[in-house]
C-alpha cells in the first residue's frame, strides 16, 4: 500500500510506502485522539462526493477547534493516492486530519496539522444486517456530537458488543431515549408508514450517504423513541461502505421484509444517482 502524507517534515505532502510513512510519536492524533477524519469510496478512480467529505472535514475541524485544513491539498492527496494504488476498485479512501505534534496533554501547539491519505480496497457488504441495540447511549449536547473524530474507541467497543451477539452493527440511542445512529452508519426506519431519520438534533453525525438518501428519495427527519422500535416495518443502514443496505432483524426480531419496498426503491434510487453523478 502506498499513502500519502503532508506535515511533520513532508512538507507540501509526497506518496510513500505505508511501511516508510513516519508519524511523530508525539502527534496529538496519536497521544490524545486530537484528530478528524472521513472514509471515502472511489469507483475506476474517481472518489464518490469528495467535495461533500471534504466540506464535512472542514466542518468537523472548526467543531474541534483545529486549523482549517487545505482542502485543495488534501483533493491533491486523494488523488496522488488513488493513482499510486490503482488497483483497489472499488476503494476505501481514509482521509485523516491530526493537530499535529504537541505535548503528552491536552492543550495543543498549534503546529502544523499532520495529512494522512490510505487507500485499500473495499469489502463489499452483505446483502443486509442484523443489529444489536447497545447499553451505551449518545451524548447528543456533547462536545463532539455530530463531527467525525478519531475518537473512535466508544465506537470500538460498542460494535464488539453487537458482533459478540450476533449482529452486525451497534445502534446507540441518545440521552434522551431516541434513536440515535449505528458505530459508522445513519439509520433509516419505516413506522406507520412514514421513512423517518434520527435530527441532527439527536446527535448522529451527518452522514454524506444519509443526506443523499433524504434528498434523492425522501424521507423525513424525527425523533423516534427507542420504545417504537418494535413497530418498525422495516429499516436500513446507511454509509458510505454499505450504501443502502436493509436491516434483517433488529436485536432478534426479525422484520417483515428485508428489503422492504421502501428499502428496495431507496436502494435502487441511490445506484441509479450514485454511478450518473460522482460528485453529486
Amino acid at each position: 500500500m502506498q499513502v500519502w502524507i503532508a506535515g511533520a517534515g513532508y512538507g507540501a505532502g509526497r506518496v510513500v510506502a505505508a511501511e516508510e510513512a513516519r508519524v511523530p510519536v508525539l502527534d496529538h492524533g496519536i497521544t490524545v485522539g486530537d484528530g478528524i477524519f472521513e472514509t471515502v469510496k472511489a469507483v475506476g478512480g474517481q472518489a464518490f462526493a469528495l467535495t461533500r467529505h471534504l466540506r464535512r472535514l472542514a466542518r468537523s475541524a472548526a467543531g474541534l477547534g483545529l486549523t482549517a485544513p487545505d482542502l485543495d491539498l488534501l483533493a491533491d492527496g486523494v488523488r496522488q493516492a488513488l493513482d499510486a494504488n490503482a488497483g483497489a476498485d472499488p476503494a476505501r479512501v481514509r482521509i485523516t486530519v491530526t493537530a499535529g505534534p504537541g505535548p503528552l496533554g491536552s492543550e495543543r501547539t498549534g503546529g502544523d496539522l499532520t495529512y494522512v491519505v490510505a487507500v485499500a480496497p473495499f469489502p463489499t457488504p452483505a446483502a443486509s444486517v442484523d443489529v444489536t441495540v447497545v447499553p451505551w447511549t449518545r451524548n447528543e449536547n456533547g462536545a463532539l456530537a455530530g463531527l467525525k473524530t478519531t475518537s473512535y474507541a466508544e465506537n470500538v467497543l460498542a460494535l464488539d458488543y453487537a458482533r459478540r451477539r450476533g449482529g452486525g452493527e451497534a445502534i446507540f440511542a441518545n440521552t434522551a431515549g431516541n434513536l440515535c445512529e449505528g458505530t459508522g452508519s445513519n439509520i433509516f426506519v419505516v413506522a406507520g408508514g412514514r421513512l423517518v431519520t434520527p435530527p441532527l438534533s439527536a446527535g448522529p453525525l451527518a452522514g454524506i450517504t444519509r443526506e443523499l438518501v433524504l434528498e434523492w428519495c425522501g424521507g423525513e427527519e424525527a425523533d423516534l423513541p427507542m420504545s417504537a422500535l418494535p413497530d418498525v416495518t422495516e429499516a436500513f443502514l446507511t454509509s458510505t461502505g454499505r450504501d443502502v443496505q436493509p436491516i434483517r432483524a433488529i436485536d432478534g426480531r426479525a422484520l417483515p421484509e428485508a428489503p422492504g419496498p421502501v428499502t428496495r426503491k431507496a436502494m435502487a434510487v441511490f445506484a441509479e444517482r450514485g454511478a450518473a453523478d460522482l460528485d453529486p
